[in-house]
C-alpha cells in the first residue's frame, strides 16, 4: 500500500508539462514502418516453424518446434496488445483487425482481453479495481490471503515457491477466460470472435494430431502452452507485481497513480524486443497510445521529469524484478505460514 503522506497528490498540470514535452518530440507519433517491421518478422517466424513442425513429423524433436512456437506466441500477442492500445493505426477499426487477427493466431478472445486491460490501465494495482489483482491462485495483499479458503489458501502460503510453477497453466487460463466469454456474449463481436478462437482450436488439433501420434500431439500441446504461459507471465509480472497498491481511501493524479504502481526494467534492445515494450511500464502507462519504439525514447525524458518533482521512479534489471516479485509474493504469504497461537 503506498504512503500517502510521503507522496501527496500533485495538481494535473504536471502531467500536462510533461505531455506537452513528449508531444513536442513526436513521440505520440504512429510508427508503421517499424510495425511493418514487426509483422514481417512475426509472420516469417510462424512460416518456419510450421515448415519446421510438418517436415519433422512425427518425431519427439518437434518438441523443439513447441518451444519455438511459445515464443512466437508471446510475439505476436504483443503485437495484440499494442493494436488495443490503438499504437499502431490512429483509427479503431485497423488496430482492431490486427487485434482479431492476432488473436486468432494465439487463440485469445481479443475484444475479452481488451476488456480487462483497459480497467487495469485506469486503475494499476488498486486493491478493488483493477483485474489483474484478481487471480484466484495468488494473494497480492495480506488481506487477500487471509481470505482465501481449501486448496487456494495452500497455494497462497507457499506462492513465492508456486509462483513460475504456476505460470505454465497461464496460456491455458488465456485460453478458458476467452471461450468463457465468447460463450457467454461478454465481448461486442462476440459472433466474429466465437468463429475465431473456435476457428483456432480446431485448426490448431487438427494440425497437432494429424501430424505427431496422439501421445506426442498430447504432450506437444502441454510443452507449447505452457512455456507459452510462462514467457507470457514473465513478461507481465514484472511490472506492477510488488509494487505499492492503491486503495479507495485516497485518489491520486494520474501521473502519481501510473508513476508510483509500475516498475521499469532496464536493458537494451534484446531486452526490449524479448518482452515486447513492456519493461517501459511507467512510460507505457502513462501513454499507453505511444509506439512501442518510441518508449525508450521517452524513458529519459520521464524519469527526468519525475526526478524534477521528486517523484519515484522505479527502475531494476530483470533478474530484480523476479526477485522482488518473489519477496513480496513471500511476504504476503507469511501470515498464513506463522503457527498457530493457542
Amino acid at each position: 500500500m503506498i504512503d500517502t503522506s510521503s507522496a501527496p497528490a500533485r495538481p494535473g498540470s504536471d502531467f500536462t508539462r510533461l505531455s506537452r514535452l513528449i508531444n513536442q518530440r513526436g513521440l505520440l507519433k504512429r510508427r508503421p514502418g517499424d510495425y511493418a517491421v514487426k509483422f514481417a518478422l512475426n509472420g516469417l517466424l510462424l512460416t518456419v516453424g510450421g515448415v519446421a513442425f510438418v517436415l519433422i513429423g512425427a518425431s519427439w524433436w518437434n518438441l523443439l518446434t513447441a518451444a519455438f512456437f511459445a515464443v512466437v506466441f508471446a510475439q505476436l500477442a504483443f503485437i495484440g496488445h499494442d493494436a488495443g492500445h490503438k499504437q499502431i493505426f490512429r483509427g479503431k477499426r485497423a488496430n482492431d483487425f490486427v487485434g482479431h487477427l492476432h488473436g486468432a493466431l494465439v487463440g485469445m478472445s481479443y475484444g475479452n482481453w481488451v476488456g480487462q486491460h483497459n480497467r487495469h490501465h485506469a486503475n494499476p494495482n488498486h486493491e478493488d479495481d483493477d483485474p489483474d489483482l484478481d487471480i484466484p491462485a495468488l494473494a497480492f495483499t495480506t488481506e487477500q490471503a487471509m481470505g482465501k479458503r481449501g486448496m487456494l489458501r495452500w497455494i497462497a502460503k507457499y506462492q513465492a515457491y508456486l509462483f513460475f510453477p504456476l505460470l505454465l497453466l497461464e496460456g491455458f487460463s488465456l485460453h478458458h477466460s476467452g471461450i468463457r466469454a465468447v460463450v457467454r456474449r461478454e465481448v461486442k463481436a462476440h459472433k466474429l470472435e466465437s468463429v475465431l478462437i473456435f476457428g483456432h482450436i480446431a485448426a490448431y488439433l487438427a494440425a497437432v494430431f494429424l501430424v505427431l501420434s496422439p501421445l506426442q500431439a498430447l504432450v506437444f500441446i502441454v510443452v507449447h502452452q505452457g512455456l507459452w504461459g510462462v514467457y507470457m507471465g514473465c513478461s507481465f509480472a514484472p511490472n506492477h507485481k510488488g509494487m505499492p497498491t492503491l486503495t479507495a481511501a485516497r485518489k491520486f493524479d494520474h501521473l502519481h497513480k501510473q508513476v508510483l504502481t509500475s516498475r521499469n526494467v532496464r536493458g537494451g534492445r534484446v531486452v526490449d524486443y524479448v518482452l515486447g515494450g513492456l519493461n517501459y511500464q511507467i512510460e507505457h502507462h502513462l501513454f499507453p497510445s505511444m509506439p512501442r519504439s518510441n518508449l525508450r525514447h521517452a524513458q529519459p525524458l520521464v524519469r527526468e521529469f519525475c526526478a524534477r518533482l521528486g517523484l519515484p521512479y522505479h527502475q531494476t534489471t530483470a533478474v530484480g524484478s523476479y526477485a522482488q516479485v518473489l519477496s513480496h509474493l513471500h511476504a504476503v504469504g507469511a501470515p498464513l505460514r506463522a503457527p498457530a497461537v493457542s
